[in-house]
Order: C-alpha cells, then sequence, then structure tokens
C-alpha cells in the first residue's frame, strides 16, 4: 500500500486525530516531530501552501488538513470503518462533523469572560450532546466515530471540567470514555505539560503590532 509518514506536532490535537485514526485501523506508520517554530524542509516541501501540521504522506504523496487525511484513510484502508457504511448515517455523521469545523474550539471557550459568547458555546454543546450525541455511548455508538475523534479536542481545552461545571452530563460521560479507550489513552499529552508549553511559547513571541 505505499510507506505511510505522518508529520505532526506533540501539542496539536490536529495531529493526533490522523494519529488516533491509524491507530484505531492498526495502520503502521512512521511519525517525524516537527518544530513549528522552525520549519523543516519537508514541511515546507510537502505543505508549501499553509505550512502547518499534520502533513500525511503515503507512497511519497502529501495531504495536509486532518479532516482531509482522515477521509482519505478511510478510503484506502476501510477496515474498521470510521463512518458509516449507511449513506444517510454516513452524511448526517459529516453535517455534525462540519458543525463542529465551522464552531471550531468557539465551542468549548464558556469562562472566557464574555457573556455572549459564553452563551453561545453552551448552546453548541447542547445541540452536539441532545442532536448527535444522544444516548449513546460514543458518537458512532459502542464504537468511535469520526465525530469522536474530532471532537476529542476537548481535551486540549480542559472539556472535563467544563462539562462537569455545566452540568452537560451526556458529554462528560462521552469525553471520559473517549479519553479510556486504550488507543486514546496510551497517546494524549499530558494537559499540565501542554499547557505550560505553549504559555512559554507565548512568552517568547515577539510582540506584533
Amino acid at each position: 500500500m505505499g510507506e505511510v509518514k505522518l508529520v505532526g506536532t506533540w501539542v496539536s490535537p490536529y495531529t493526533y486525530r490522523v494519529k488516533w485514526a491509524l491507530k484505531l485501523k492498526g495502520i503502521a506508520f512512521d511519525y517525524i516531530e516537527e518544530d513549528l517554530c522552525n520549519k523543516s524542509a519537508l514541511l515546507l516541501q510537502y505543505n508549501p501552501i499553509h505550512k502547518k501540521v499534520p502533513v500525511f504522506i503515503h507512497g511519497g504523496k502529501p495531504i495536509c488538513e486532518s479532516i482531509v487525511i482522515i477521509e482519505y484513510i478511510e478510503e484506502i484502508w476501510p477496515h474498521n470503518p470510521l463512518l458509516p457504511t449507511d449513506p444517510y448515517e454516513r452524511a448526517m455523521l459529516r453535517f455534525w462533523i462540519k458543525y463542529a469545523e465551522d464552531k471550531g474550539p468557539s465551542m468549548w471557550m464558556v469562562g472566557e469572560g464574555q457573556h455572549k459568547a459564553e452563551q453561545d458555546s453552551l448552546e453548541m454543546l447542547k445541540i452536539i450532546e441532545e442532536k448527535a450525541l444522544g444516548d449513546q455511548k460514543f458518537f458512532g455508538g459502542d464504537n468511535i466515530n469520526m465525530l469522536d475523534i474530532v471532537l476529542g479536542l476537548g481535551h486540549w481545552l480542559e472539556g472535563e471540567k467544563l462539562l462537569e461545571a455545566h452540568k452537560l452530563h451526556r458529554l462528560h460521560v462521552w469525553l471520559k470514555n473517549f479519553k479510556q479507550v486504550p488507543v486514546i489513552k496510551e497517546d494524549l499529552p499530558d494537559l499540565d505539560a501542554m499547557l505550560a508549553y505553549l504559555r512559554c511559547q507565548r512568552e517568547m513571541s515577539p510582540a506584533t503590532h
């Protein structure tokens, strides 16, 4: 099937999306850690447009953007599917993925001190909980699917505290369950170390005007 490589960085949730998808499917790959403060020639060669991670390389051909990469992985390696086989269910899953992507991290920005932004964030999370998750263990039912992977971003934003504090019980249980899946649990960055690293990077960055 060709050599598989992933260029990423340990603090990027988008890198982990691709890692999780590959590991859930049991696909062997070489991981290349990228320093975004000193971007490598490899990254600039394979992602000259955005110059960002992740970059997925299969048989020497690069693919960028985490959602596009996972869709590609699903097409090339259909075993252990991350998308439903039923066309309608697959379309609905893609709808919720787009909803989550359009809202992005703002979906989790409760407690940022801006009342309207906080209320909008809570409303988005309630919609996801009620309409997409329901009473299921995961968004894929008993198994993780692509929407679970996309919403795994909650770990990076201290999602468990947020969900518990605002009584979003089903989403709180979902995130705890998600982080206990062996493939996910063994490959989650330590939250304190990650936040400390990001704070350090912000302090080292020169002021801009």
